[in-house]
C-alpha cells in the first residue's frame, strides 16, 4: 500500500487531530463552543475550520499546493487573522500536520522502504501550504490595517469639519 493510500484511509482520524491542534490555540471555553457542532449556520467558525482542513488535507495528499487551495485556506486563515494571535500562533496549526501524520503512521511504517521519499514530498507540500497561508494571512492583516487607517482619516476629517463649523459660528 502506498503512503497516499494509507493516508487516505486514515484521513478522518488525521483531520480530526489536525482540527484539535488548531483549536488548542484557543481558550478552553472557545474550544468547547467550536467543537460542539460543525453546522454551517449555528457554528460557522467550527464548520469553516473542519471543511477547510478537510480540503487542505486532500490537497496535501496530491502533493501540489496551487491557487485551488485558496478557498480552503481562506476558510481557516481569515478568522485567525482578525483575532489577537501573533502570526506564528495563528498559523502554527498548519505545520502540525507533519507530526500528526507521523504519529498516525507509527514508527514501523516510517522505516518501511519508500516511505521516506513519499513523506518528504508530503512535507514539502505542507511547507508550501504554510508559505501560501502566510501570504494570505498577511493580505488579511493588511486589509484590516487599511480599514483602520481609512476610519482614522474619516474620523479626523469629521473632527476638522466640526472644528471649522464651531470656528465659523464664533
Amino acid at each position: 500500500m502506498t503512503l497516499k493510500e494509507e493516508l487516505k484511509e486514515k484521513k478522518s482520524a488525521i483531520v480530526q487531530k489536525w482540527i484539535d491542534a488548531a483549536l488548542a490555540s484557543y481558550h478552553k471555553d472557545a474550544q468547547g463552543a467550536l467543537r460542539q457542532t460543525k453546522a454551517q449556520f449555528t457554528n460557522p467558525a467550527g464548520f469553516n475550520l473542519a471543511q477547510g482542513l478537510d480540503g487542505l488535507f486532500d490537497a496535501l495528499l496530491e502533493g501540489v499546493i496551487t491557487d485551488s487551495v485558496a478557498t480552503f485556506l481562506d476558510m481557516t486563515v481569515r478568522l485567525r487573522a482578525v483575532q489577537d494571535f501573533a502570526p506564528s500562533e495563528a498559523l502554527a496549526f498548519l505545520i502540525r500536520i507533519k507530526q500528526i501524520v507521523r504519529d498516525e503512521l507509527g514508527r514501523e511504517r516510517l522505516d518501511a522502504p519508500g516511505v521516506r521519499t513519499d513523506l518528504a514530498a508530503f512535507d514539502a507540500a505542507a511547507d508550501d501550504l504554510m508559505l501560501y497561508a502566510f501570504d494570505l494571512y498577511m493580505q488579511c492583516r493588511e486589509k484590516i490595517y487599511d480599514i483602520k487607517a481609512q476610519e482614522a482619516r474619516s474620523q479626523t476629517y469629521r473632527l476638522l469639519q466640526k472644528a471649522q463649523s464651531i470656528a465659523d459660528k464664533e
